[in-house]
């Protein structure tokens, strides 16, 4: 039978306004397609190797409804675009952007695959049609995290290896800081900047740094185990960061924060699978346990284990949060008054380093 041409147009013109939350009989069939984007290599800690932890978990759970793929070590920029386009045209129907620097790249793309769901990992941006964000308080692990090292330095110096000087890492730095301090007035923290978010060369150097000017106790934003693994050799302290990293050094690792993305992945793609997906964005700590805190390290006096219960068992209850004041800026001035607790639009904007971090900013 011959479809008249005006019955074709209604077809084409229905089709192109499908909502991405409508899926076809033929297609419900078949799994549907979710593929992720990797900064750095997968590896057996960090951070991508927890991003790819939570896709494994989330493929168990949906096993038969859902199959994945991944590229890694994709750099963000022109590369990233390239890789997410592919993924659109190829067939996933849901896409996993897993780095700072891909926003932008996700963004554009998402503009042009209206029927394909986009989730960004960490960032700012989404849209209310396919592009959704999400992200976890890591700020609160470091802010407990801070606790134990402030009880634990000899020197009151503590070393912080960071990436890129934006909020969610300068989050970290200021979190650390007040929760040392809380327990520690003396201790000051030094930052190295080393600009990559994985190169194991440089966070190394960094850290060898850092503790040749006397700092006992390490901390890193950065996706490798080469600090921890520095710290092992000089016999200091560390933290792990993304991952536990104590197999990299049983005796430096204090402890780490960990971050969990299986569920988020999980109830996300069940979403997608129903047809009832919409962009949420999401920023999820200690109460959603999408972190968490490795165990401590077995030289923590038990006076501090149990601090550091307390104060996780207050966030997890949201009757505490780390960024509540008096908090000063480094430069002595009052930026949060005392009671006064700072709204997650502040803390996600974050551009100054509080009272008792020696290092400054970069300039602008």
């Amino acid at each position: 039978m011959k479809i008249p041409k005006s019955l074709k147009k209604s077809m084409l013109l229905l089709a192109a306004l499908t909502p991405l939350s409508v899926f076809s009989s033929a297609q419900a069939a078949e799994p549907v397609k979710a593929c992720f984007v990797y900064v750095s290599p997968i590896g057996d800690a960090g951070f991508t190797f927890q991003h790819d932890k939570g896709r494994l978990e989330m493929e168990t759970a949906l096993k038969g409804q859902v199959v994945t793929s991944y590229v890694e070590s994709v750099p963000e920029g022109p590369d990233a675009e390239r890789v997410i386009r592919e993924m659109a045209t190829s067939g996933c129907k849901a896409i996993f952007a897993t780095s700072f620097g891909y926003m932008n790249p996700t963004e554009k793309v998402a503009r042009q695959f209206p029927n394909v769901a986009f989730f960004h990992g960490t960032g700012y941006k989404s849209n209310d049609t396919n592009f959704a964000n999400y992200n976890a308080r890591f700020y609160e692990g470091r802010y407990v995290n801070g606790i134990v090292a402030g009880e634990m330095t000899k020197t009151n110096i503590l070393g912080y290896v960071a990436a890129f000087p934006i909020p969610e890492v300068i989050q970290g730095i200021d979190a650390f800081t007040l929760g040392a301090r809380s327990v520690n007035p003396k201790v000051e923290v030094r930052v190295i900047w080393v600009n990559t978010w994985y190169d194991p060369g440089k966070e190394r150097a960094a850290a060898l740094t850092l503790l040749s000017q006397n700092a006992d106790v390490l901390m890193h934003h950065t996706d490798s185990t080469a600090i921890v693994q520095a710290a092992q050799e000089k016999g200091k302290y560390a933290f792990g960061y993304h991952s536990d990293m104590s197999k990299y050094g049983a005796d430096a690792q204090l402890s780490a924060t960990i971050h969990e993305w299986g569920n988020y992945y999980t109830e996300s793609m069940k979403a997608v699978l129903a047809g009832n997906w919409k962009p949420k964005n999401i920023w999820g700590g200690y109460s959603v346990e999408m972190i968490r805190t490795a165990p401590l390290n077995k030289a923590v006096p038990a006076n501090v284990v149990a601090a550091v219960q307390k104060v996780e068992a207050g966030i997890k209850a949201n009757t505490f949060n780390p960024f509540t004041g008096p908090i000063k800026n480094q430069d002595g001035v009052v930026v949060v008054p005392a009671g006064q607790v700072m709204t997650d639009a502040e803390i996600g904007k974050l551009d100054f380093f509080v009272e008792g971090v020696a290092s400054k900013l970069p300039k602008k």
